[in-house]
């Protein structure tokens, strides 16, 4: 501050030596101290605060429930079996973070919002099933728009991702008008995305007798509540084991004129706007369905199950839970589709009905699985050994899973 206070003094002074009339002296407020030097100066706090910063960003319940009060959990209270089966892993096993999240014990925060719903009477309600992360949140209020029956998420967050959550549904007039959705908070821990977990959580917590088993990035057809609805009386869902498939179409144009119609859709098909789901690049997972089948079809009709069929479906809510060993991306469904025919459920496609995935950027699990060769190994390791433990638990009737795994 002196250097620029001299600075003027020789100014004004040099001023007066030339015989400028000298105005009365300004009562200056604030000096600019324009120094090379400023760049160099340091806050002693700056540190300390970005590290206060930092460390709040990254608190989450694990830390407090754990390091700061030792809370007792569930992993705790059971921890003598959990401690007997970690002990069973191998820790120089190449896959041991894949066979280590299945017993990861998550903190879950089960009807983060309101919920309210009163199944009919006439025991046909179904519930929509699926689960997402942060960045699938836009998807809500289209689904919400879409199907107007109840609705189970499991949400996969950080404490921080909760709170922001919260904001954007509290900001979301549709969001807000719906009661029938149960959001269920799913807090991150471990490095891979525990899909199958969530949606065991999701599906455990319903109050219908029957689930559509969907994932968020799908729109189902307007109408797809009622339909099913009918259709569970009209294929006795509650006396027989059925799984009713709902076919699978996906658009690459972000900006899509949804289909109000069969008809409609069929046509959208031809055009070239639509096309059976994953048909560029992984057919097998949908082929069964018989789509040159179901564009006729006006009744329901029966397929067989086939290596990698992964449809969606709709079921009784006490079909089997999904498998746990399958983490992020890779046959997560195709295990599940699979037990569900081990355990002898008809698959039977439905006419008029029909859902629609919607173009979105790859998931980091997908990445992974494209980019990472050891990752890629572990899922077929995880896969051998699901199929092995499926001969174990269903016996001769399960061999026919290995010959198609072969053949594929």
């Amino acid at each position: 501050m002196p250097m620029v206070v001299e600075e003027l003094h020789d100014v004004l002074s040099t001023r007066n030596l030339q015989g400028t009339a000298m105005p009365s002296p300004p009562q200056y407020q604030v000096i600019h101290w324009n120094s090379p030097k400023k760049l160099r100066v340091k806050n002693k706090h700056v540190e300390f605060f970005r590290n206060l910063y930092l460390t709040f960003l990254e608190y989450d319940g694990n830390l407090l429930r754990r390091e700061l009060f030792g809370c007792p959990s569930e992993t705790d209270v059971n921890s003598e079996n959990l401690q007997k089966q970690l002990a069973e892993l191998d820790e120089d096993d190449l896959c041991y973070e894949f066979r280590r999240e299945r017993f990861t014990v998550h903190r879950t925060h089960l009807y983060f919002l309101h919920y309210e719903f009163e199944p009919a009477a006439d025991n046909t309600d179904v519930t929509l099933v699926a689960q997402l992360s942060m960045d699938r949140l836009q998807m809500l209020e289209a689904i919400c728009k879409h199907w107007e029956g109840p609705i189970s998420l499991a949400l996969y967050l950080s404490d921080a991702e909760a709170q922001q959550f919260l904001r954007y549904a509290q900001g979301s007039e549709v969001l807000m008008s719906r009661h029938n959705v149960g959001y269920h908070i799913v807090y991150k821990e471990g490095q891979f995305y525990p899909v199958n977990l969530l949606r065991n959580v999701a599906m455990k917590h319903i109050s219908t007798p029957y689930v559509f088993l969907s994932d968020i990035d799908f729109l189902p057809m307007y109408g797809l509540y009622e339909y099913l609805r009918k259709s569970v009386i009209q294929l006795d869902l509650a006396n027989t084991k059925k799984a009713m498939i709902i076919p699978a179409f996906e658009t690459l144009r972000y900006r899509l004129s949804f289909p109000k119609s069969k008809a409609e859709l069929l046509s959208m098909l031809d055009m070239g706007t639509l096309f059976t789901f994953r048909y560029h690049v992984w057919t097998k997972g949908h082929a069964p369905t018989n789509f040159a089948k179901w564009r006729t079809a006006t009744m329901p009709y029966r397929v067989e199950w086939e290596a990698d069929f992964e449809p969606y479906v709709v079921v009784r809510q006490d079909c089997p839970e999904y498998d746990r060993r399958f983490v992020g991306f890779g046959w997560n469904k195709v295990a599940h589709i699979m037990e569900l025919d081990a355990q002898e459920y008809e698959f039977i496609v439905l006419p008029n009905a029909y859902m629609i995935h919607m173009p979105h950027a790859p998931s980091f699990d997908i990445t992974k699985f494209r980019s990472n060769k050891q990752y890629r190994i572990c899922l077929k390791t995880l896969k051998e050994e699901f199929q092995q433990d499926m001969s174990r638990r269903y016996g001769f009737a399960a061999l026919k899973y290995l010959t198609a795994e072969n053949n594929s």
